[in-house]
């Protein structure tokens, strides 16, 4: 049996609807479980049971503190390993994505899943296309168009999108035997800037600091820690350390990625509406 944790997120979701696609049956887990899914909490480890699972597709929790991101991690692999699991993949972050403020749990994580025993499959995910318009917002100007403001300067990113990341590990987990001890780096295969977005959405790019971004993620109300982990990634493709293409991602798709500029844009378009 296949299982993938983290059911209620875009992500899982869009796994467990790609396996249903292809015929091959699968059962989520969720720290609220819908009709036909299992309960997975991971911040209450004796609460995980992966008993007839062959395959685990384990999704990170969503970010928090380190400590608690590592020690839900650790007791996954454990309780998974302890069940019989016998191929558990992973999806981490790019290896170009060190210097991501998110970096450290997933390599403490991928330590332990390869030091585990089982067979593992570790699927590095790229940014998101829709994240990549997170940190650009509209700036409306007195009789003039609106433009758009961004903190990201001239770097660029080799974002992915989303469904694309889900069908790769869908392609992974259908025949996993194929994957055994590999780190796919699931980038795209081409950069996108914040001056691409505007140019395809025909407006101007008026570019911020990272101090005025902090204080633009501040007076929005955000969270502490997730204002650090937005400050983080804005900084790291403001300097250009996400630029690096890929092929790992065309490979397990079977095509060419979709275009993560029409994703970012479509992000971007919809908060201007």
């Amino acid at each position: 049996m296949i299982m993938v944790t983290g059911a209620s997120g875009r992500f899982s979701s869009a796994v467990l609807a790609e396996l249903r696609a292809r015929g091959i049956p699968a059962v989520g887990g969720s720290r609220t479980p819908s009709a036909g899914q299992r309960h997975v909490d991971f911040s209450v480890p004796d609460s995980l049971d992966f008993n007839g699972v062959d395959t685990l597709l384990l999704v990170p929790a969503g970010a928090q503190e380190d400590d608690r991101q590592i020690a839900f991690n650790r007791a996954a692999v454990e309780i998974a390993a302890r069940d019989g699991v016998s191929h558990l993949v992973y999806t981490s972050l790019t290896g170009a994505g060190d210097h991501l403020s998110m970096a450290l749990p997933h390599r403490v994580a991928e330590r332990i899943i390869m030091a585990s025993g089982m067979t593992w499959t570790i699927l590095r995910n790229g940014v998101y296309a829709e994240i990549l318009g997170a940190p650009l917002s509209w700036e409306r100007q007195q009789e003039e168009p609106a433009r758009i403001v961004s903190p990201l300067g001239d770097g660029a990113v080799a974002a992915v999108a989303r469904q694309d990341l889900a069908r790769a590990a869908a392609s992974v987990l259908s025949d996993p035997s194929g994957h055994g001890e590999r780190v796919y780096e699931l980038v795209g295969s081409r950069v996108v800037s914040a001056a691409d977005v505007a140019g395809r959405l025909g407006c101007e790019v008026r570019d911020i600091g990272l101090g005025e971004y902090r204080q633009l993620l501040a007076g929005g109300g955000m969270p502490a820690f997730r204002q650090s982990l937005m400050l983080s990634i804005s900084s790291v493709i403001r300097h250009g350390f996400l630029a690096r293409t890929g092929d790992d991602l065309p490979y397990l798709l079977g095509r060419e990625p979709t275009d993560p500029l029409a994703v970012a844009v479509k992000e971007v378009a919809a908060r201007e509406a």
